[in-house]
């Protein structure tokens, strides 16, 4: 693939991403962005009123800001493992085809 494409292709992709990001704000406008843990805490009460959890989390975090802040820092480390290993994976295959060309 020439250069030219390759860029396009690059263009092409992060169009795609900010589309796909931003078109579930655009569809639904009005609806709720509450976190999977709340909704499901709601849906066990519902289903049944007298549930009692059966053991307690191991700590308590000080504040929702401490477990926004970890949720974060747990995805931006997922993230950066995730880009390492693809990049890896990428700078493996573009070394085996720059021997087998060389050869």
């Amino acid at each position: 693939m020439n250069q030219s494409k390759k860029g396009m292709s690059n263009w092409l992709l992060l169009g795609g991403v900010i589309i796909l990001s931003a078109l579930p704000l655009v569809v639904a406008r009005n609806a709720e962005f509450a976190g999977a843990d709340d909704r499901a805490a709601k849906a066990v009460t519902e289903v049944q009123p007298g549930y009692k959890p059966w053991f307690q989390p191991l700590m308590q975090l000080p504040s929702c800001e401490v477990q926004t802040f970890l949720f974060a820092s747990q995805a931006a480390l997922g993230a950066g493992v995730l880009g390492y290993l693809i990049g890896l994976s990428k700078g493996r295959t573009e070394r085996r085809n720059h021997h087998e060309d060389a050869d």
